[in-house]
C-alpha cells in the first residue's frame, strides 16, 4: 500500500515507539520511502509528547 503526503493514518503498531499505537498520524513523505529509512514512512503529528516517527507499512492503515 502506498500513502500519500499529508494522508491520515491510524497506527496499529510501531517498532519505533510503542505508545504510539491506537494514535493517529499524518504521513510526511513525498515519495515512498526507501533505503534510508529502511522502508519505513514517516509519521508526525501523533501527540505533543511523540515526536515524529519511522513505521512500516504493515503498521499503518488508512484513517
Amino acid at each position: 500500500m502506498a500513502f500519500k503526503a499529508g494522508e491520515k493514518v491510524r497506527i496499529v503498531s510501531c517498532e519505533d515507539d510503542p505508545r504510539a499505537v491506537g494514535k493517529t498520524g499524518r504521513i510526511v513523505d513525498e515519495v515512498p520511502p526507501g533505503p534510508l529509512t529502511a522502508g519505513r514512512w514517516t509519521v508526525h503529528r501523533i501527540s505533543p509528547l511523540i515526536g515524529p516517527l519511522l513505521c512500516h507499512t504493515h503498521e499503518l492503515r488508512p484513517a
